[in-house]
């Protein structure tokens, strides 16, 4: 069955929520309660003012999604931005989760873009596999920074660096502003990628 990466939209919003749901009960996020699809439509719009939210789309439905979002709040971070990733059970260990990332990455360096940071709450094998496969080196872990599930957990860093650094650099383009043609081809190359690997 085709798969498919394509942006996000408002209506997607039940299906991501959907697919996070299963993780709150885990330490793989510091979420919790869960959110509803009405927090998920208000994330996904609130995101895409400024940032990509993919999903991975397979006979319709969604499987897996992506999105980036602010990584600091001042003004010197605005280069910066950090990376979340989450598949269904069925979904993950295909590929989709690399496709989702390569997009994104790729998506935020055209918009000007310096920096991408993905953080794992660890051990989480999958995940740092994924970040290493995706070309993002470890930084550090901060230990024990949050109680989930009647534990301290930690939080292991990593980096990617989307554009060489030097000089001023450009304001960022905010992701509305990327042109529609450009990003479809991301899109379509990317799933193009996971439908080959599948085979």
């Amino acid at each position: 069955m085709n798969r498919l990466i394509r942006p996000a939209s408002v209506s997607d919003a039940a299906a991501c929520a959907a697919v996070y749901a299963p993780y709150i009960d885990t330490a793989i996020t510091f979420e919790y309660p869960a959110p509803g699809a009405d927090e998920f439509a208000r994330r996904i719009e609130g995101t895409m003012r400024v940032y990509p939210w993919l999903v991975c789309e397979s006979g319709g439905a969604v499987t897996g999604y992506a999105y980036a979002h602010r990584f600091r709040e001042r003004a010197a971070y605005d280069w910066s931005a950090e990376l979340s990733v989450y598949l269904a059970p069925g979904a993950a260990g295909r590929g989709a989760g690399s496709a989702l990332y390569g997009a994104l990455c790729e998506l935020l360096a055209r918009q000007g873009f310096v920096n991408a940071y993905g953080t794992v709450s660890t051990p989480n094998p999958p995940s740092e596999r994924l970040h290493e496969k995706c070309g993002f080196s470890y930084l550090f872990t901060m230990r024990s920074t949050g109680w989930k599930l009647g534990a301290w957990r930690s939080l292991a860093y990593y980096h990617r660096q989307l554009r060489p650094c030097g000089g001023e650099p450009a304001p960022v383009v905010p992701y509305p502003g990327l042109d529609g043609a450009y990003v479809k081809s991301v899109c379509e190359k990317y799933s193009r990628g996971l439908n080959h690997d599948q085979d």
